[in-house]
Formats: structure tokens, sequence, C-alpha cells
């Protein structure tokens, strides 16, 4: 039996989990959508993806795959969505059990990051672009996911750990 991949919310053991560098995945879970992001092997910029819409996990991990296959990705990184003081519920639960299951597909090292304020960021920096309602609507998850792997390179690149 394969070793379970990491999940872990500590920064500096998933860099070191991970080889030199590598692109990664940025997941922002939504209930009915996933939004996602990649960046580039040196961890400086986060682009945002395609937003996927989220059926069962089966149907979800092939589209993952193919995602992680053409990226060449090193690791994932999950957003956590955390109450405002710090606690978890039910959202944050089902984030676990998807990155529990994620790591079981692909044993990939997993980082949950605490993706509290990410959906507002988004959404203010798509209106400070003058985008309509309309067009914030299809991309808000993939632009989340964006800000949630911006936020965990910067601190994989800066060692601020």
């Amino acid at each position: 039996m394969a070793t379970p991949a990491l999940i872990t919310e500590d920064a500096g053991a998933f860099r070191d989990a991970l080889p030199d560098g590598g692109a990664l995945l940025g997941l922002d879970l939504g209930t009915k959508t996933i939004g996602t992001a990649t960046c580039d092997s040196g961890w400086r910029f986060a682009t945002n993806g395609t937003t996927l819409t989220r059926g069962k996990f089966s149907r979800d991990r092939e589209e993952l795959r193919k995602l992680i296959k053409d990226r060449g990705t090193a690791g994932i990184v999950i957003g956590l969505p955390r109450n405002m003081d710090g606690s978890e519920g039910p959202r944050a639960q089902s984030s676990r059990a998807y990155a529990r299951n994620l790591a079981e597909s692909f044993e990939l090292p997993i980082l949950l990051w605490d993706e509290r304020w990410s959906t507002q960021s988004a959404e203010a920096a798509m209106i400070g672009q003058d985008m309509s309602r309309a067009k914030r609507a299809q991309s808000i998850d993939s632009h989340a996911a964006a800000i949630i792997l911006q936020g965990a390179i910067d601190r994989l690149a800066g060692g601020l750990l």
C-alpha cells in the first residue's frame, strides 16, 4: 500500500514535502463549483484557471487529473473556509474530507490554506476592473482560488514560515 500523501496546514511541512519548486494547483471548493488556479514552478504568480461544475467526486477527480497532468503539478493548495473567529464549521469539514479523497487519488502533498476573505477580495478586484455582475458570477471561484494560491505561494517562496 502506498504511503498516504501529506495533508497539512503547515506551509513549512508542505514545502518540505515538495520537490524543488514545481507548479501548484489551487482550489476553492464551493458547494456547486470548484474554482481552480495554477502557479509557475518558481512560485511567483498565481493565475486563475477554470471553474468546474462540482459533481460526484469520481467526475471531479477525472477533471482535476487532467489539470494536474497538463500542468505537471507537484502539490495542491485547498482553501479551508474558517469562520471569522477561526473556528471550523461544516464547510471546513467538507474541505478536509475532499482533501483526504484527493490525497488518496493523487498522492500529492496538500496544503489547507485559510481562505477567509478570499471571495470578498476577488470580488473587490473584479469590481475594480469594472467587470459586469454576470462575468463576476462566472469567474468568482477561480479568482478566489488564485487569491488562496497566491497567499500560499507568498508564504512558501518568502520563507515566512
